[in-house]
């Protein structure tokens, strides 16, 4: 297993019917989550803010292909029916499940369709690989791929499934994440623990700009693992949260190049992240890296854009990782190698250094290139 069903006390299962799915991950514990920052939140959303507020979930439900966004007053009452299938399902209180939707916007849920789906998915729930497969696929729209991610740490673990691929943008992009430990946490130092992972993970992640109605990121903490270090957990929640976000950015929709921008010696990590995000935003270097064009002069660009006070001539750039590493400006001065910069862009990862000699603090944040691809899928993406 590789991911929730890794961690005990979590179940799960799912079915895929063309556009609709439907997944039931059932684990009891404490449960903390962060929301989009979009201030037109889909009803699952606002219901969810309710009730993440009691600090305790036994099963989430997730349906695809309806946002049920921009639904108004029966969206939200339609999410609490969505709340009572599963409840029905993991056979608890309607208020202990936790409820998420991802598709298109300003349609009403087939409360037929999700209430048949669950019946047949509910018998199914189990802890095994193709139980967790069967729930990531489920979730997906345009992904093309499932994402999961599995952290031992010392005693305990933590997984997580989550579906992103599109309208992905700094501060929760449109992602579905559903983390789990089996460590024992409050839901107050769960929800801290979210926030920071969240903050240096999927909002570090932009595919094309865009902010989606219906992001969530959900942790459940079944507590089977008994109590463990806080910080050995807020490590091993962020490298989970981490390579789900890089998964999201590798799988961006047109994607044939994952971006990776690490910013280094900066004052704050907050300017870094700030830098990291607005590089690898820049539509003028994604297409540059599809075109596998060593136009560099676009990552200063975009990081003078960023709002973050730095001196331009006494900054360093490189381009490439390990022996690839190729320096592009040392210090201000040009030493660009652009036949090796160049040979540095041909495989499926492209990885940006710059350095600001001016502190200590450091951020990474991930994208994808801008292809044809991208305008095929969105143009055409509700018809």
């Amino acid at each position: 297993m590789k991911s929730i069903c890794g961690v005990e006390g979590v179940t799960a299962a799912g079915m895929k019917e063309g556009r609709y799915g439907l997944a039931l991950v059932a684990a009891s514990g404490t449960s903390a989550a962060v929301f989009t920052s979009n201030r037109v939140k889909a009803a699952p959303l606002i219901l969810m803010k309710e009730r993440i507020a009691l600090g305790e979930l036994d099963g989430i439900i997730v349906n695809s292909g309806c946002a049920n966004a921009y639904t108004g007053e029966k969206g939200i009452q339609d999410a609490a029916l969505m709340s009572g299938i599963g409840a029905d399902a993991f056979r608890t209180d309607p208020e202990r499940v936790g409820v998420a939707s991802t598709g298109i916007i300003g349609r009403y849920l087939d409360l037929d369709l999700i209430g048949k789906q669950a019946r047949q998915v509910a018998p199914r729930v189990r802890r095994d690989p193709a139980a967790e497969v069967e729930a990531a696929r489920a979730i997906m729209t345009t992904d093309l791929v499932e994402k999961h991610a599995l952290v031992r740490g010392d005693g305990f673990s933590v997984g997580g499934i989550c579906k992103g691929s599109g309208m992905i943008a700094p501060n929760m992009g449109t992602v579905i994440a559903l983390l789990y430990t089996d460590a024992e946490v409050t839901a107050g130092g769960l929800q801290r623990a979210l926030r920071l992972a969240t903050r240096r993970s999927f909002n570090r992640v932009v595919v094309d700009g865009d902010m989606s109605t219906n992001d969530i990121a959900i942790c459940t903490a079944t507590g089977k693992a008994g109590k463990v270090a806080a910080a050995a957990f807020r490590a091993a929640l962020e490298e989970c949260a981490r390579s789900l976000a890089i998964q999201i950015a590798r799988d961006g929709e047109g994607a044939t190049k994952l971006i990776e921008m690490v910013v280094r010696r900066a004052r704050t990590e907050k300017g870094a992240s700030e830098i990291a995000r607005t590089v690898v935003e820049s539509p003028l270097l994604k297409t540059a890296v599809y075109g596998e064009d060593p136009n560099w002069g676009r990552v200063l660009a975009a990081a003078g854009r960023a709002g973050v006070e730095f001196d331009p001539d006494h900054v360093s750039l490189f381009i490439g990782a390990g022996e690839e590493r190729t320096p592009l400006l040392e210090k201000g001065k040009i030493v660009a190698d652009l036949a090796r910069a160049k040979a540095a862009m041909k495989g499926k990862e492209v990885r940006f250094e710059l350095d600001l000699g001016q502190g200590k603090e450091e951020a990474t944040a991930w994208g994808c290139d801008l292809t044809e691809k991208y305008i095929e899928i969105n143009g055409r993406y509700t018809t």
